[in-house]
Parts: C-alpha cells; structure tokens; sequence
C-alpha cells in the first residue's frame, strides 16, 4: 500500500536562518524525523513511498540520493574499509518517488498533484511527515477497509499544556481545565485514504477542512481514536523532548524494534470531538 508523505513544511518555529532544513528533515538522534516515520510504515509492510515535496525539496532529495546505511546498521569492515558487509538494512527494499508539489501549496493540492503516482491503487496512506506513534497502524487499514469511507483520520487527545479558563459573564472564574484532560481529541495526521477523497477535493484545497469535512457530511469519513503514543514535532520544545526521549533510549515510536506489529493499544471509548488541523506540510 503506497504512503504519501506531506514534505513541503518550512518549520518556522524550529528554524534557526533562512537555509535551515525543511521541517520533516529535522533529526531526531542521526536520523530525520520523515525516516522515523518511514521506518513506521515499513515496519507494517508499506514499503512505497510518494513524497510530495515543496520547500527545501532538495535537501530530501540529497538525503537519499547519498544516503548512508552505516549510520544506523551494523556492519562488517575489510581491507582497510574498501569493503563493506552490511549486517542489516534500512532502505533497501523501500521504493521512494519524490514528486515536486509547489513551495507554498495547500496539503490537499500536494495530495492532487502526485495522484497520477498512485496508479490503480485505490486505497493509501498518508501523513504530515511531522508526527510519530506508536498505533497499529494495520488494524486501522482493516476497519477502514470494512466500510465504504473514502478518508480515516487518527484522533489522538491534545498534546498541550495550556488550560481552559471557564468564566461567567462578569469575570468571575468558575473551572480552570487542562486541555489534555478534555473530552475531545485532534487530528493526529495519520490517514488512511480511498481514491474516492479525490471527489471532495478542489483545485489549490486543503485536505482535511475542504475534503474531510465534505466528506463527513456525506458520513463518509472514519476516525480511529488512539489513546497511545502520539507526538509532533512542530517547535523546537517538541523537537527537544523528542530528542531527549531518543537520548535515555525510550522511543514508544520505534515499533520496529519491538520485534513485531504486536496488538493494538487500549483504545478510549467515549464519544470524541475531532478538530482539524491545517498543516503547511
């Protein structure tokens, strides 16, 4: 199942001058944070990438096109590093396009323009390139495809540490709440899509507040609650908390190394609000 991947952000809040990286190549330990998320995919089988880039598009591609399996393998060294024997791979049974969609193009027209790379395939994947969990990512393409729903998107519960001031109407204070403990979820960025999404969505359009939210209207979109790991790197503080995690060596996101897709996390079951979010991925 082929798996678009949204390139195109500029990371303005982790930016430190006007050359830095494209947000998705932000690095979490050696590597960036879009091959975190590619070693996700791959880890359930979904080895064909589309990336739909836009700026900085040539340092992804660079990335790859020199890209050093050494890095993160073990590997057997000879005569004097003239040979090498790699005990183990990354990238090698991966199939990537990279595909140029605009420097500054809505999410749903990147997702237009590398429609002709899906070929006949009438179910894929896609995410913002930006975040990381640990969800099982097969069990949410088997609900999906027991329905007739041209979009699934993944509700995660809000990240932030901000909190919800309750007042009456003459300023007299009555709850303070932590958005975290709400009873509502976000857009956690991981899609699961019928070509079908295609019918929703307009020239230069966003994918989830144009597309889905047609499509919702028509009860055609799934969301997929996840109450386990979830996490963006959208600010240099969550970048630093990524990076720290990485550090000590707990990494929920890296399923890989768990050795197999394993079971599905425990799942909420109350009734959520899904809030969309608008990405300049």
């Amino acid at each position: 199942m082929k798996v678009v991947l949204f390139c195109g952000g500029q990371g303005m809040r982790m930016r430190s001058g006007p050359d830095s990286l494209p947000k998705p190549m932000m690095t979490i330990g050696s590597r960036p944070v879009l091959w975190h998320i590619m070693k996700y995919y791959a880890h359930f089988g979904h080895t064909e990438f589309v990336l739909a880039l836009g700026y900085g598009a040539s340092a992804v591609k660079d990335y790859f096109l020199t890209y050093q399996e050494t890095h993160s393998n073990d590997f057997v060294l000879t005569k004097g590093g003239a040979e090498i024997e790699l005990l183990s791979s990354d990238i090698s049974e991966w199939r990537i396009t990279f595909v140029d969609t605009g420097h500054d193009t809505a999410i749903g027209e990147r997702l237009r323009r590398v429609r002709r790379y899906l070929d006949d395939d009438d179910v894929f994947l896609a995410n913002y390139g930006d975040v990381l969990t640990d969800a099982p990512m097969n069990q949410i393409v088997d609900d999906f495809l027991a329905t007739d729903a041209v979009g699934s998107l993944m509700a995660v519960p809000p990240q932030d540490s901000f909190h919800v001031v309750r007042y009456d109407a003459d300023g007299t204070m009555r709850d303070l709440e932590p958005v975290a403990d709400m009873s509502m979820c976000i857009n956690g960025g991981y899609f699961v899509l019928r070509q079908g999404i295609f019918d929703y969505l307009g020239e230069g359009e966003d994918l989830v507040m144009d597309a889905c939210v047609r499509a919702a209207r028509d009860g055609r979109v799934r969301v997929h609650p996840h109450a386990g790991f979830w996490a963006p790197m959208d600010t240099l503080k969550e970048r630093n908390a990524l990076e720290e995690m990485n550090r000590v060596g707990r990494r929920p996101w890296a399923v890989w190394e768990q050795g197999s897709s394993g079971a599905a996390p425990e799942r909420t079951t109350a009734a959520l609000t899904v809030a969309g979010l608008p990405r300049a991925v």
